[in-house]
């Protein structure tokens, strides 16, 4: 199986987390100009509205490279439209949200709804119809552990049926939103299954990882080939940093004003700066003072 992009990775790989109006284009520049991941993944893209001409969030630039386009939806011929769009944006892979918690996209049989034994059938449709429309590009899933229940050997036994070339299996139950710590057990699981299995599919673990140096640890102890982070991105903007590189304060300071700058220019017209204001807590946090700082730089946007 031709793994794309996903199989000329050095191993243990990184990659940037999808976060919902966080993760657009003018983060991931930042990211790359500060720290950069193995392979950064859009915000996560309805195939309905692709397929409409809603391209905003996927929207990138070629220092983001490698790029996955995550989408999400429930209809394979949606799937395949929305692929075939990626395709032809430039984009080096489609990752399919197979686990999103979020009440709204749930209750309508998308993202984590997906897990559920019920969806098994056209899970498999979906993934076939990315696939053709992709066009030889590498197709992955991100998913969770289960639904309301651990469910791993069941689940990531049928997605590693699907030749797929990457999957994101975050430690975590649908329903558990993030509020419990990650299961890595489940993960190493996931990772047993895939080596029984014959697979070459990779896994990539997410959930509560903080360092590169806990990266390797991950790599270690569990067996995955990479590891996704996200949360800890958001104090940490270095965090993909492999000597652990701690940004000074003038530095913190220095890439928020060049990220507001960014955003400015990249979403004229279309994005106020007041949706800037939640950038500002990632560059300014963890030294004495960064909440005044916090309140009276946020005054600006």
């Amino acid at each position: 199986m031709d793994l794309g992009f996903w199989g000329k990775l050095s191993k243990p790989f990184t990659v940037l987390a999808p976060m919902e109006d966080v993760t657009d284009t003018t983060f991931r520049q930042m990211i790359a100009k500060i720290a950069r991941p193995d392979v950064f993944f859009t915000e996560f893209s309805n195939v309905e509205a692709i397929i409409h001409g809603e391209l905003s969030r996927l929207k990138f630039t070629r220092s983001e490279k490698p790029i996955a386009a995550q989408i999400w939806g429930t209809e394979p011929e949606s799937f395949l439209k929305a692929a075939k769009i990626v395709k032809d944006l430039g984009f080096d892979g489609v990752d399919i949200n197979m686990g999103c918690p979020v009440r709204d996209v749930v209750k309508i049989g998308c993202g984590g709804a997906r897990i559920k034994p019920e969806f098994r059938n056209q899970n498999a449709e979906i993934i076939q119809a990315t696939k053709e429309g992709a066009r030889g590009l590498p197709v992955s899933v991100k998913t969770r552990i289960g639904f309301s229940q651990i469910e791993t050997e069941d689940w990531l036994g049928f997605l590693l049926n699907q030749n797929l070339a990457a999957i994101t299996v975050h430690g975590r139950l649908v329903k558990e939103m993030s509020k419990y710590p990650a299961n890595w057990e489940e993960i190493g699981k996931a990772v047993s299954l895939k080596n029984e299995s014959g697979v070459e599919t990779l896994i990539i673990g997410n959930g509560d990882v903080a360092s590169y140096s806990q990266v390797e640890e991950k790599r270690e102890k569990y067996g995955v080939d990479g590891v996704m982070i996200g949360r800890a991105v958001l104090t940490n903007p270095a965090v993909f940093d492999k000597n652990g590189r701690v940004l000074t304060i003038d530095e913190r300071l220095d890439y928020l004003a060049a990220h507001a700058k960014l955003f400015k220019k990249t979403w004229a017209n279309v994005r106020s700066m007041t949706e800037f204001r939640k950038m500002v807590k990632m560059y300014v946090n963890g030294f004495e003072g960064a909440a005044e700082m916090r309140q009276k730089l946020m005054e600006n946007y």
